[in-house]
């Protein structure tokens, strides 16, 4: 199990000369997207023995496009300097060792396509761009050249080893120039033969051409092209050969001294092996080249599909390979290779690298041309992490590349034992979830709507859900069959359905027997079990509790919603997130805590994690549903949208957080504590899972196309970055690639459209022509955030059509700015272009019959012919063949013979019109032959009907002027005159049609006006079309306006939701007084709370009494909420709070008189709180409100809000005369501050409450022995206890430290300082300097404040009670041992890394002091107990002291108690302070309760102190 971090990173990117490279001593890097990860390879990458020899290190951050070209400096002692070119214009020199530029140039002014670290050259980085232009950078003399010595596309070059001013270059049409870069850029030799692009050149590793014995006349290349001037043979050209790989299948070897070709090797068509790959995906070729150093008769190609070659170039006559991996299936690569890397590591081992389409990275042994390892890389967003619960360490992980990946993460053998799962998916994966108890089997959800079961441990296709969702799927869940499934009989049906959330709001139910079957939507289930009339809400997330009994379900509107099987009958609604919930996880049932597997915790695109516990809710299992507004833990730090939360499975109450404030957080939630917090992304993490062997170790995926394993115990940070830090993550996020924007038609002139939203969908393989988008770019561009609401997928094509409530006003005022409307140029009767006025004046109508009138002003000859046949046609008896024909020649004359020529004529002529593009005549000519409806066919056959035609077509008859109108409401909606065509269908009675129309082209505003109009008020339609807007709206974020459509459906509840969702006081308030309004009291009782609050959080104390006034059931949170005001006053007055508010209630001023009495006047006047009977009604309202505990991080307002709850409830039942209930709810506002560590708010609530002590309340309770005596003598405890410290402090007010206390303690006058009565009204620092010189102060003060601190002092003995010592240490003893075990873990964990990076280069100086510390609680132990504790021994304690617990009764252990041993050391110090003040009875006491029970780590120093 590697205790090592370990990185999936992005895939190398496609269709590069060169964008890996690699350097002797084991250093490989590539580029990916925008940046370039480094991987250390051989025996020094710090590898687990036994795995294989690589580690990612890390990356190289800077570049804000993709990074289109790579290189290591090769010369030695400079192995740390690497070269990037980017799409953003830049090439950039990094340090590797600091990860850092070191400089950087943006000379190129097109995209670049090559480069390359001169081998020969220490400082000389040469890069060419796409059109043609090289650039020489010399790094140390900061120096740049420039040739251009084609105007062609680089595809690639390539320095010489031989010889410092050469540089091959290749181009895209198949051209190779060698050109000397110190003639500027003079051209040595121009290379022709292939006829395609050059993917790469290789230089012969061996000067001279000796190295090869190839004949002049073996080959059939023709002969040299000189360069228009003899060559003469300088050392330059004396020789070398040159190998290019192109697209068009040959190698051809070249040969420098003769400038031509010497030999070409056609890629050979091998079989196909292994199935790892998509048949769809059509792929282009690329061939790659790499020329052995220490083998120059040798060199390897890719081939067609993925294979590596070893060519002999000794034998050039015949085509002689070897295939790389030949014995061992599925080793070679699956699609294209792109480049290949040589590497030598620190043992001298040649290895080559490869960087494939298949998104693997694959490490080859050159002398056994074996495949040594695999790292596979991401080609999309990791949305989905799942561990199988079964197959114990297998992670699947959805990827937006449109595969899922499997990794086995316990594999020893190798750290990547990653398998790919392609077919059936073909989109992006955003679900995933394995059947909890069948092998192999896991469900998947992709980005198209579509579910799937795949089989991982068969080849076999994955079996699809014939059900599809309308949008993404969110989540994928298991859980028990409901009705209908679940109605079969118990054979025929399984024991676990597949439930999945859509992006449309929908969960549907799939039987994973049948998929091909239907697939149900469990809403009608929830309508009917819990007969719901009103909308049902958007539901975004759905999660199964472990024992397969209750469903929660998180919606659009931020509310989850708990169901109980087996009807999903609701027993409860939270109402605490009030934005989309992304993400529902409930606690495991395995913890030391069984009570903690009702804890749910919940995220939404608002920054809070809220964790709620169930367990009450859930056991009393209510009639009807239980709103729940307060959390039971609340987790604040993170900036951005929460997307994914997971419960560690080794842990109680830990829980980790995913967000789009790029990390991800570790928090104990039981504590509300951050622990560790995770930096490692460079985008917005999707989602996060924690490794189910390992408790230190969890994994997390990204939109930056990572998933990293990460340990929490190597996190430097404990909390989300705030400010500055999170800026600089944002800075970091920004330079990931931006989407380009797809060269699309300009969108047709209508409303402004965010385009950008929908505007491309990955795919990695579009762009054929100029070479697919890189695999990182085009991804980025479809992948818009996982389930973000405002653009769901679908309204992508709304928007393209109309902003929603857009009115047809604004489509006017486009039309005035743009000249050429769609509209338009879809018409094609359009006049020509104007002319000049003068000549438009003159000019004539267009004449009916232009043929005949032209035939008419023929010559004389034609014209007294006409006559002669016209004559001859009239005037014989029956026409011969001569004269009709002449007839038919001479249509004109068809005026003036019979009709059937007429008709011919009218005929020709009208042709003649259509064939000159003026429709209109044609028409009107058919008019005058009576020929309607031919008319009107023609022209809606040919889009060509006008308005005219139409008002004419009641005269060929009704039936023909319906279908006319029809035919041309259907032509304007070609022509988007959506509103016109309506218009038309109306003028024949289809009003439903029309309706339908304008609703389907979304202009719903017309479409209800019509309805309204015409239909009758009871029609379905009519709700239809306002809840359908309405939903549009609400999407939009237009909740006003979508408020109205609801109402006007009836749906009144719907309406308040909606209003509601915007979460602002204002919005809140409204939808409120609109539940009330419309009588639905629950509703509105819970956002007039929520309203006050959100107004409470602005310490608005009017406005928030004024929302609560909206809703009688609220008069107890009325009481609530006056109470806190007058508090928080009083606290205000005594500088207590630092938060001023000025708007009070006139009421809050009077300061008169105790606390108490103030507040029931305040009732009485302002709320007419006078009758018991009234206080008991507030007092039921209030009772079943439960707030939960508070822990060290509960905000100071939420805190005050509980506390004061509480104390209502006590002021209550004294009025009521409950004096039992009054001491449980004082109590439990006591305890509250106690255990939030907020001591000042304590002893104001003693000072206000219980201004003259606890007896009055003794007196009250009655005999001794009722079951409330125990809460009583824990109020009396907390209250003696606050004394004591106060008393203590006041004695050493001379420390400076103490002083806030102390001048708090002063402003209060308790007991002890009305006895003091030392300067009330100064700042005690003064006292404390005065002080500080009188070294007998202490013994005077005694003097000073005997009577009372001595009545005080005896009364402690309260303190020392005997059962809450021993309970006390039990707990305590229980802690101590729960965490040794955990530290015991965490030093095996950490033994284990030790081991394995003993030889590790990264093992910093913070790392191995956190070591140290860690183990320091181990050493402490040590030097008590000479030898660490045993496992068995542990255990022993542990049962022991749970045993001793459960024998105490329920009384002493359900009430809190002050520390017992605290007190106790309390007194002993005030005894060593103040000699004389405690008895010797009670000193001894104290002495004897520590030494009996203060035998764990926290007390045992101090017991030793005072005890000896």
């Amino acid at each position: 199990m590697g205790q090592d971090p370990r990185t999936l990173p992005p895939s190398p990117n496609w269709y590069c000369a060169r964008c890996s490279d690699a350097v002797p001593g084991g250093l490989f890097g590539f580029a990916a997207r925008t940046s370039v990860f480094l991987v250390r390879v051989g025996p020094n990458a710090g590898a687990i023995p036994g795995t294989p020899p690589f580690r990612v290190l890390g990356e190289l951050v800077g570049h804000t496009e993709r990074v289109s070209g790579f290189t290591f400096s090769h010369h030695p002692g400079q192995y740390n300097l690497c070269a990037t070119s980017s799409d953003d214009g830049t090439v950039k020199i990094w340090d590797v060792e600091t990860k850092a530029v070191v400089t950087e140039h943006a000379l190129h002014q097109h995209t670049i396509s090559a480069l390359h670290w001169s081998p020969q050259v220490k400082d000389l980085i040469v890069s060419g761009d796409e059109k043609g232009v090289v650039f020489c950078y010399w790094l140390n003399r900061n120096d740049s050249q420039h040739h251009f010595i084609e105007p062609r596309t680089i595809f690639c070059l390539t320095c010489s080893p031989h010889h410092e001013d050469l540089v091959a270059i290749g181009y895209k049409d198949g051209i190779v120039v060698i050109i000397d870069i110190s003639k500027k850029g003079e051209v040595i030799h121009r290379l022709r033969g292939h006829d395609d692009e050059i993917h790469s050149i290789a230089w012969c590793p061996l000067p001279g051409e000796d190295c090869l014995s190839i004949n002049q006349e073996e080959n059939s290349e023709e002969p040299e092209i000189p360069n228009g001037k003899v060559i003469e043979q300088t050392p330059v050209t004396k020789g070398c050969y040159l190998a290019t790989g192109s697209k068009d299948q040959t190698i051809r070897i070249w040969s420098c001294s003769r400038g031509r070709g010497v030999m070409i090797l056609k890629l050979p068509f091998l079989k196909r092996r292994g199935g790892g790959i998509d048949p769809t995906v059509k792929e282009r070729l690329w061939l790659t080249l790499h020329w052995p150093k220490d083998q120059p008769t040798q060199l390897v190609s890719s081939c067609f599909g993925g294979e590596l070659l070893l060519w002999d170039l000794t034998q050039s006559w015949r085509r002689k390979y070897t295939l790389f991996s030949a014995s061992s299936e599925g080793q070679n690569h699956s699609r294209i290779v792109f480049n290949l890397c040589p590497l030598q590591t620190e043992d001298d081992k040649q290895l080559l690298l490869s960087t494939s389409m298949d998104r693997d990275v694959k490490c080859w042994d050159m002398a056994t041309l074996e495949c040594c390892w695999t790292l596979p890389s991401l080609g999309g967003f990791a949305y989905s992490l799942a561990f199988s619960p079964v197959d114990m360490g297998c992670l699947a992980i959805g990827v937006g590349d449109g595969m899922i990946r499997v990794w086995n993460t316990l594999s020893i053998k190798n750290n990547y034992d990653v398998k790919n799962f392609w077919q059936g998916v073909k989109s992006k994966v955003t679900a995933l979830c394995w059947h909890p108890a069948k092998e192999g089997c896991l469900a998947f959800g992709t980005d198209d709507g579509k579910v799937g079961l795949y089989d991982t441990y068969s080849n076999k296709p994955p079996q699809i859900s014939s059900t599809y969702h309308k949008k993404t799927v969110y989540t994928l869940a298991w859980g028990p069959p409901l009705p209908p499934i679940s109605l079969g009989g118990e054979g025929d049906r399984p024991s676990l359905t597949l439930y999945s959330c859509g992006g449309e709001g929908i969960v549907l139910q799939h039987n994973p027997w049948k998929l091909g079957g239907e697939a149900y939507d469990i809403n009608k289930l929830i309508r009917d079990t819990n007969s719901i009339k009103y909308k049902l809400p958007v539901h975004t997330e759905i999660s199964w509790k472990a024992d397969g009994k209750i469903m929660a379900l998180g919606n659009e509107d931020g509310s989850i919603e708990i169901f109980q099987v087996p009807n999903l009958k609701l027993i409860c609604t939270i109402q605490q997130h009030h934005k989309l919930v992304n993400t529902i996880s409930w606690h495991h049932e395995h913890g030391s805590q069984p009570e903690l597997s009702y804890l749910m915790a919940s995220g939404s695109n608002n920054a809070i994690i809220y964790v709620h516990n169930l367990k009450t809710v859930i056991e009393s299992n209510p009639e009807s549903p239980v709103t729940i507004t307060e959390p039971y833990r609340t987790l604040s730090g993170h900036t951005a949208k929460i997307t994914s939360v997971a419960w560690s499975p080794h842990h109680d109450g830990r829980l980790v957080s995913a967000s789009y404030d790029g990390t991800a957080q570790v928090w104990d939630t039981l504590r509300e504590e951050p622990l560790c917090n995770f930096r490692g992304h460079r985008g917005r993490l999707l989602c996060v899972a924690w490794s189910p062997l390992d408790p230190d170790c969890i994994y997390s995926g990204a939109d930056d196309f990572c998933v990293y394993k990460w340990l929490t115990s190597m996190q430097e940070h404990s909390r989300p970055p705030q400010g500055k830090k999170s800026i600089e993550l944002e800075k970091k996020r920004l330079s990931q690639p931006k989407p380009k924007p797809k060269k699309k038609k300009k969108p047709t002139s209508r409303a402004p459209v965010k385009q950008e939203v929908y505007d491309g969908n990955e795919d990695e393989s579009i762009r054929e022509s100029s070479g697919p988008v890189e695999n990182g770019v085009s991804d980025q561009e479809g992948e818009e955030e996982a389930r973000e609401p405002e653009f769901p997928s679908g309204v992508a094509s709304v928007a393209s059509r109309e902003p929603v409530t857009c009115a047809p006003v604004s489509l006017g005022f486009e039309k005035s700015k743009v000249t050429v409307n769609n509209k338009v140029t879809l018409l094609k009767k359009e006049p020509p272009k104007e002319k000049p006025e003068s000549l438009t004046k003159k000019r004539k109508a267009r004449s009916m019959l232009p043929l005949t009138t032209s035939l008419d002003h023929r010559s004389k000859e034609e014209l007294h012919q006409d006559c002669l046949v016209l004559a001859t046609a009239k005037h014989s008896k029956e026409l011969n063949e001569e004269v009709s024909a002449d007839l038919e020649e001479r249509f004109h004359l068809g005026l003036f013979t019979d009709r059937g020529a007429l008709y011919r004529m009218i005929e020709v002529e009208g042709k003649g019109h259509l064939e000159n593009g003026h429709p209109e005549l044609f028409h009107q000519l058919m008019l005058w032959k009576g020929d309607l409806k031919g008319v009107l066919q023609t022209a809606a056959e040919r889009g060509e009907l006008t308005d005219s035609l139409v008002a004419m077509a009641p005269v060929a008859g009704y039936h023909v002027w319906l279908w006319a109108v029809e035919a041309f409401a259907k032509q304007l909606c070609f022509q988007d005159q959506y509103v016109k065509a309506a218009s038309h269908l109306l003028s024949i009675h289809k009003v439903y049609e029309a309706v339908e129309l304008l609703k389907s082209n979304h202009f719903y505003r017309e479409a209800i006006a019509v309805a309204k109009a015409r239909l009758r008020p009871e029609d379905p339609i009519l709700k239809d079309l306002y809840l359908t807007w309405g939903a549009i709206l609400e999407k939009d974020g237009h909740y006003a306006v979508a408020a109205k459509c609801y109402l006007g459906a009836a749906s009144a509840y719907d309406a308040a939701k909606v209003l509601s969702k915007k979460g602002d006081a204002a919005s809140l308030k409204t939808a409120a007084e609109l539940a009330s309004i419309v009588g639905e009291n629950d509703l509105s009782s819970s956002l007039a709370l929520r309203c006050a609050q959100e107004l409470l959080l602005a310490r608005n104390w009017v406005g928030a009494q004024e929302a609560l006034k909206l809703h009688e059931s609220l008069k107890g949170q009325r009481l609530v909420f006056c109470l806190l005001e007058l508090l928080s006053k009083h606290l205000e007055e005594r500088q207590l709070l630092e938060a001023k508010s000025s708007s009070y209630n006139a009421w809050a001023t009077g300061t008169a008189g105790p606390f108490v009495e103030r507040v029931t006047a305040v009732w009485k006047n302002t709320f007419s709180l006078e009758s018991p009977e009234q206080y008991q009604a507030a007092l039921q309202q209030l009772q079943s409100i439960k707030y939960p505990s508070a822990t060290n991080n509960t905000p100071s307002k939420q805190l005050l809000l509980h506390i004061c709850h509480d104390l209502t409830l006590a002021v209550l039942s004294q009025q009521v005369a409950s004096w039992d209930a009054a001491v449980e709810a004082l109590l439990r506002a006591v305890v509250r501050s106690y255990d939030s560590g907020n001591f000042t708010i304590m002893q104001e609530v003693h000072s206000a409450f219980l201004p003259e002590g606890c007896d009055h309340l003794k007196h009250k309770l009655g005999e001794p022995q009722s079951p409330i005596t125990p809460a009583f003598k824990s109020l009396e405890a907390f209250f003696i206890y606050g004394h004591l410290y106060e008393f203590w402090w006041s004695l050493s007010r001379h420390c400076p430290k103490s002083s806030v206390w102390v001048r708090a303690a002063h402003r209060r006058t308790t007991s002890v300082e009305q006895s003091q009565q030392i300067n009330n009204a100064t700042p005690e620092e003064t006292d404390s300097r005065d002080s500080q010189p009188e070294p007998n102060r202490p013994p005077e003060l005694d003097v000073r404040l005997t009577e009372e601190s001595k009545q005080m002092l005896i009364t402690c003995k309260e303190l020392f009670s005997e059962k809450h010592a021993s309970l006390q240490n039990s707990q305590r003893t229980v802690a101590e041992v729960q965490e040794t075990l955990a530290e015991m873990i965490r030093q095996h964990q950490k033994s284990q890394v030790c081991k394995s990076t003993t030889n590790g280069p990264d093992k910093n100086e913070s790392e191995q002091a956190a070591e140290q510390s860690l183990s320091s609680p181990q050493n402490e132990c040590k030097e008590e107990k000479n030898q660490p504790l045993s496992l068995p021994e542990l255990t022993k304690r542990l049962t022991e002291a749970n045993e001793k617990i459960a024998k105490f009764p329920e009384s002493v252990k359900i009430w809190p108690f002050p520390d017992v041993l605290e007190c106790c050391l309390i007194l002993l110090h005030i005894g060593s302070q103040c000699p004389g003040s405690v008895t010797q009875d009670m000193q001894q006491q104290a002495q004897e309760l520590l030494q009996k029970y203060g035998n764990t780590k926290v007390y045992k120093r101090y017991c030793e102190t005072f005890c000896t």
